[in-house]
């Protein structure tokens, strides 16, 4: 069903899930929106294909079907899909120490550091005693030495905190050491590259005219009580340099440019993958089920028992840098107070402010959201979350877009 130009949301979407387009449009109306895109899969079928507004957060251009925008924290989702690749290939141990693959990670009490505390935000190093600058951290070597350098804030595996910027070395350096290449390059090769997704860690210059400006947006006055305000103790971490939570965010110092060609063409798994609403959301179709290929055929990336790890519960309860509860699997933040999703079984990872791409298996469902206006809030944005709402009470009928 064509949705024509209302409020210039453009897009399709299948019999019965009107409710997503009613949120999307709202979005804009009433959560101050300025440029977005949603797109849902169901059982590998796409349902859902929206986008509206300005392609620039401070433009007038149109945003147009293919507008991609930078996701923040959401690549997480994708660099942890690419150690579980290689952990469903037998090329990489989860319950290996780190220090197996990547010597150097041994020291200063990181010895018995496994695999999968990286991705279960168990490592313990969510903080760089020096902070790296924008040019340093573009740098892998560099990310990679200052992490196995740095102490670690508590034993690793014995709590949990949200590695916001750190997991950009960590996982980014053990792809490295386990496949020879570049961590960019593999997800290119493996992930998006087979799936036809157009998503990127480290833009391509060819493709840098489909990706619009970000910026930060408030909430507008008339929206009312959907306005995020964080609990006190939370503020009160962010402001504090000497938290963990001011030190996690700070772990790249000045925050880099994110419109800046040189960040974009950057590979930080933490925080700079570029995606559209369609290449997050078929990302995450394929980790449950099968999706069309870039080469015809049916291509799925994770294994059923390799799904039940990523969702297996990891860490759970107070994060030691966000304040709040968390529950993390591998890689993926899983349904709780802090990140309703779909339902228990569903799965994925929000973008600071905005972004957010997940999965349910339960249902079939996957979902993608990109906007190009950053609020301040991290684990539970209005916009993403209405959506979801909308989601979840929409009916789903056999009609498909095709």
């Amino acid at each position: 069903m064509d949705m024509g130009a209302d409020m210039h949301v453009h897009g399709t979407v299948a019999e019965g899930y009107e409710p997503v387009r009613e949120a999307f449009v709202r979005n804009f109306e009433v959560l101050g929106d300025r440029g977005a895109a949603v797109a849902v899969y169901r059982d590998g079928r796409k349902v859902v294909d929206l986008w509206g507004g300005t392609r620039d957060v401070d433009g007038t251009a149109p945003w147009e079907h293919g507008t991609a925008q930078i996701v923040r924290s959401a690549t997480k989702g994708v660099a942890a899909a690419a150690l579980l690749l290689l952990h469903q290939r037998g090329e990489l141990d989860l319950d290996a120490p780190v220090g197996t693959y990547w010597p150097q990670y041994k020291a200063a009490g990181k010895e018995r550091t496994l695999v999968r505390h990286l991705l279960a935000h168990r490592a313990g190093v969510p903080v760089l005693d020096r902070p790296l600058t924008p040019a340093e951290a573009a740098d892998p070597e560099r990310g990679a030495a200052a992490v196995a350098a740095q102490p670690p804030s508590w034993e690793p595996g014995t709590d949990h905190g949200y590695h916001a910027q750190t997991y950009s070395w960590l996982t980014g350096e053990l792809v490295r050491r386990v496949t020879g290449r570049p961590v960019g390059e593999w997800i290119a090769d493996e992930i998006a590259g087979p799936l036809g997704a157009d998503l990127w860690l480290g833009l391509p210059a060819a493709q840098r005219a489909r990706v619009g400006r970000v910026g930060p947006v408030d909430a507008p006055a008339h929206a009312g009580t959907l306005k995020t305000r964080p609990k006190p103790a939370v503020a009160a971490a962010y402001a504090d340099p000497a938290s963990l939570t001011h030190r996690a965010f700070a772990a790249i110092t000045p925050l880099p440019d994110e419109n800046d060609p040189a960040y974009r063409a950057a590979a930080l798994p933490a925080s700079n993958g570029i995606a559209t609403a369609d290449g997050l959301a078929r990302f995450y179709a394929s980790l449950i089920g099968e999706v069309d290929s870039a080469a015809g055929g049916r291509v799925r990336l994770l294994r059923p028992e390799t799904v039940e790890l990523a969702r297996g519960e990891q860490s759970s309860g107070p994060d030691r840098v966000l304040v709040v509860n968390t529950r993390f699997g591998l890689g993926y933040m899983l349904h709780g107070p802090a990140s309703p999703l779909l339902s228990p079984t569903s799965f994925g990872h929000p973008g600071r402010g905005g972004a957010l791409g997940l999965a349910d298996p339960e249902s079939g469902l996957a979902l993608g959201y990109v906007t190009n206006g950053f609020r301040t809030s991290v684990t539970a944005d209005p916009r993403a979350q209405a959506l979801l709402r909308a989601l979840r009470a929409a009916t789903a009928p056999a009609a498909l877009i095709r």
